[in-house]
This record gives structure tokens, C-alpha cells and sequence, in this order.
């Protein structure tokens, strides 16, 4: 049965906003690059399998990242990635610094951009210095709104910067009638005392911004209320209301509730099923329960299934230099 969304919308449009496309061409893509190895199953088996992990969201580990950032799905499923895979962090209570959550970052996507992980760390740090340490939920819920929304906020920003320095960007100022954009602009002396910029006109300006940003933007409303419980802000603060908001969250639905953030049933089970498989391993991490309680400093790594094995050597060698960085940074 269709869902209600899919007959609201002509085909070519529902195809556009779901990204077919993007995942076809990828699909084509590795099909030719694995066409020796792929020939001896099918290529109907091929797709059906490929599709079967964007459905699942695993199709983006070990992935580089412009096809990770390419849409909505797979930054979601980008999402939930670091969390299964690095929640433990936030169950032994282990407190990182922004370096060594990029080279987390970095062990699922190689080439990860610094400067993305460099923001969402300035969203939990503020004021404080960039090698202070974070809490994973800290981090996690600020880079899930950096991620996720990163054009949306990168607009965001040009907006606030206008209304610091008095211009707002919804008026069309008229070049002989000065008097009103002079009015519009604070005395240094108010912008001294004054800090950040006026709720109610900066919701103006982003409730334009929203209907231009239609699919990678928090929901209108939710901004609305955000910004309807304070008199002015900054655009830091603005950021950390949208990290600890549940009603942004849950729109988004890549992460659980922050108090269900460290369970996982389906990936404990998983694990459990996985260690019982490996002979020795059990017995050694329980009679260590202090070794138990630290990640592993070499995790086993699953090569992605249709990237051929130069790729898979290539991604172990950039995961290496990423694990000497985080060694560099706790000596």
C-alpha cells in the first residue's frame, strides 16, 4: 500500500526528494567497479543487496564523504552509525577531546572533514578552550545539528552577523531614504551592553530562511518555540538550544532520547552473538573486568561489501594514521 506522502506527489518529484537518482548512479558506479566479482552472483542479487543496506543505513560505512553528506538518508544513517558504534564511550563515563572524537569520525568516513567536528565541539565548548574534554552525549547531540543541518546553519550565521551589525535581512532599504536603516542600527554603546540580537526579528528572518531550506532545515515550529523563551540570544546559544531540544531530535530520528542514549538491545545482542563466536575472548574479558571496560585500541574492521580491495587497503592505512593521532593526543 503507498503511503499517503507518495500519492501527494508526482513520480519525478517523490523520485527527486527520496534521491533515487544519487543511489542509482552509485549503484552503477560499484557495479563497474566490482564488475569481476559481482558476475559470479548476478547483478539482480547485486541490487537487491545493495538496496537492502541504504534501506538498513549501513550503506555508508567506510565511505568518503561527499557521499556521506549527498542527502538527508545518509547523514541520518551516518548518524546512527557513530552512535552504535561508539556509544560505549558514553557507558564507561570516558570524557574526549575534540581531536580524539574526529578520529572516531574519521575511523567510519577517512576523510571527514576537521572543521566540521572543529564546530559542533564550539557548540558544547563555547567560550572554552578547543582541547577540553566532552562528554560522547555532549558531542554527539552538537554534531548531530552541525551535521545534519550544516547548510542550514552555515545561513544561519550570515543572518545573525547582518543583525549584529544592525542590518536586517528581510528590509529592502530604499537608497534616499537613509533615516531608516540608521534606526535599525545600535549605538556602539548599546551593542557594548546588548548581547546577540532580538528573538522576535531573528525568527523573521529564519521562518524565510525555512521555507528556502525545505528539506534540511529543523522544522518551523520547533524553531518557534526555541526561540520564543528568550528576549535575545546569541548565535551560540541559539545552536545549543537546537542540540538539547527533544522535539528537534525526534523530527530528525537519527539518535534516541538522550536518557536511551547508552541502550541498544538489537546491538548488544548482536555483540553478545559475536563474542560467544570468538574462542578465548570471553573468558580473557571476564577475568578482566578492568581491560572490559576500555575500548579497543584496534577495533576488527568490516570492509564495506561492494568496495574492492584497494579501496579496503587504502581505508586500513588512512585509519591507521588516524589512530596514531589519537595515541599523539592522550600522551
Amino acid at each position: 500500500m503507498l503511503s499517503p506522502e507518495r500519492l501527494a506527489l508526482p513520480d519525478y518529484e517523490y523520485l527527486a526528494q527520496r534521491h533515487v537518482l544519487t543511489y542509482m548512479e552509485d549503484a552503477v558506479c560499484q557495479l563497474l567497479e566490482n564488475k569481476e566479482d559481482i558476475s559470479q552472483y548476478g547483478i539482480a542479487r547485486f541490487f537487491t543487496e545493495y538496496f537492502n543496506s541504504v534501506c538498513q543505513g549501513t550503506h555508508i560505512l567506510f565511505r568518503e564523504f561527499s557521499f556521506i553528506q549527498a542527502t538527508p538518508h545518509n547523514r541520518a544513517s551516518f548518524l546512527r552509525a557513530f552512535w552504535r558504534c561508539f556509544r560505549t564511550v558514553g557507558k564507561n563515563g570516558d570524557l574526549l577531546t575534540m581531536r580524539e572524537y574526529h578520529c572516531l569520525l574519521q575511523l567510519l568516513c577517512p576523510d571527514f572533514p576537521l572543521e566540521l567536528t572543529q564546530k559542533a565541539a564550539r557548540i558544547v565548548l563555547m567560550d572554552d578552550a578547543m582541547d577540553c574534554l566532552m562528554s560522547f552525549s555532549d558531542f554527539l547531540f552538537a554534531f548531530q545539528i552541525q551535521f545534519y543541518y550544516s547548510e542550514f546553519l552555515e545561513s544561519v550565521a550570515a543572518i545573525y552577523q547582518d543583525l549584529l551589525s544592525g542590518k536586517n535581512p528581510n528590509t529592502v532599504i530604499v537608497p534616499t531614504s537613509s533615516s531608516g536603516q540608521h534606526r535599525q542600527r545600535p549605538t556602539l554603546g548599546e551593542a557594548s551592553v546588548l548581547e546577540g540580537v532580538e528573538a522576535s526579528l531573528f525568527y523573521q528572518c529564519l521562518e524565510n530562511l525555512c521555507d528556502r531550506h525545505k528539506y534540511s532545515c529543523p522544522p518551523p515550529a520547533l524553531v518557534k518555540e526555541v526561540l520564543s523563551n528568550v528576549q535575545r540570544l546569541t548565535f551560540y546559544g541559539f545552536l545549543v538550544a537546537l542540540s538539547k531540544h527533544h522535539g528537534i531530535n525526534q523530527a530528525l530520528g537519527a539518535l534516541p532520547d538522550k536518557g536511551d542514549l547508552m541502550h541498544d538491545p538489537a546491538m548488544d545482542e548482536a555483540l553478545e552473538r559475536l563474542l560467544v563466536q570468538i574462542p578465548g575472548l570471553v573468558n580473557s574479558v571476564t577475568a578482566s573486568p578492568e581491560a572490559s571496560c576500555l575500548p579497543s585500541r584496534t577495533p576488527p574492521r568490516v570492509g564495506s561489501p561492494w568496495r574492492p580491495l584497494h579501496h579496503a587497503r587504502k581505508l586500513d592505512a588512512e585509519s591507521d594514521g588516524s589512530t596514531e593521532e589519537t595515541d599523539e593526543s592522550e600522551t
